[in-house]
C-alpha cells in the first residue's frame, strides 16, 4: 500500500450527502478484481450521460478539477453495500483524500486498507473549504503528521485520527503488510512447530 504523509492537491468540491458506493462505483463495474481501470467507472452516472459522453457541467469534468487529488463532500459518504471497489476507483482516478462531515463505517474502514484518507470535519469546516474549492485556487493541502488541513486563503482545519490507523497509513500498512512486519517471528514458529509435531505438515 502506498504511504499517505502529506499532499498537494486540487480539491473537487462535490456538494452532495448520502453518495452511496452503488454512485461511487456502478455494480457494471464490479466484475474484475483488479484496482487498476476502475477509474473509468467511477461516479459513472453523474459523470457521464445516456451515450456515454461527458456531462460538462459536473465538477470531475471541468477543466479547473483535472487531475484533482482531494475530494470534498456532505455527510455519509460512502454509504450503502460494502464494496472495496469504491475506495479502488476513487485511488485510480488520483484522488488521495476525502473530506467529509462523517463516512458510512464500512466504506471508512476500507479506505483505511487502500491507502486513502477520510478525513471527518464539522460541518463549518467542511462549508468553507467548500466554498474555497469553488474559487480560482483550488490546491490545499493534506497532512497527515500534523492532522491538518490547509485551504489557499491559508486558513487550518485540525482532524482527529485514530493514532494505530494514522501509523499504519504513514508506513503503509495494510492488513497483510502489518502481518508481514512479524515474518520472522511467524518462521520460527512455523519452524519450531514442523519439528515438534511433523505429523501436522503432511505428507
Amino acid at each position: 500500500m502506498q504511504p499517505f504523509t502529506h499532499i498537494d492537491a486540487k480539491a473537487a468540491p462535490l456538494p452532495l450527502a448520502n453518495i452511496d458506493t452503488d454512485q461511487i462505483i456502478p455494480k457494471q463495474f464490479l466484475k474484475t478484481v483488479e484496482r487498476e481501470g476502475l477509474s473509468k467507472g467511477l461516479f459513472y452516472d453523474l459523470r457521464f450521460d445516456e451515450q456515454g459522453r461527458e456531462k460538462p457541467d459536473f465538477v470531475l469534468n471541468r477543466p479547473e478539477y483535472q487531475g484533482a487529488g482531494v475530494l470534498i463532500t456532505g455527510d455519509n459518504f460512502g454509504c450503502g453495500s460494502s464494496r472495496e471497489h469504491a475506495p479502488w476507483a476513487l485511488m485510480d482516478f488520483g484522488v488521495r483524500s476525502v473530506i467529509a462531515t462523517s463516512f458510512a463505517d464500512i466504506f471508512y474502514n476500507n479506505c483505511f486498507q487502500n491507502g486513502l484518507l477520510p478525513v471527518v470535519l464539522k460541518a463549518d469546516e467542511v462549508e468553507a473549504l467548500m466554498a474555497e474549492a469553488k474559487g480560482g485556487n483550488h490546491v490545499m493541502s493534506v497532512d497527515l503528521e500534523t492532522q491538518t488541513v490547509t485551504a489557499p486563503s491559508g486558513k487550518t482545519f485540525r482532524f482527529e485520527i485514530d493514532p494505530v490507523r494514522k501509523e499504519k497509513m504513514l508506513k503503509g500498512l495494510d492488513a497483510i503488510g502489518e502481518t508481514l512486519q512479524k515474518a520472522k517471528s511467524i518462521d520460527t514458529y512455523e519452524m519450531k512447530r514442523a519439528l515438534a509435531q511433523p505429523w501436522l505438515e503432511g505428507a
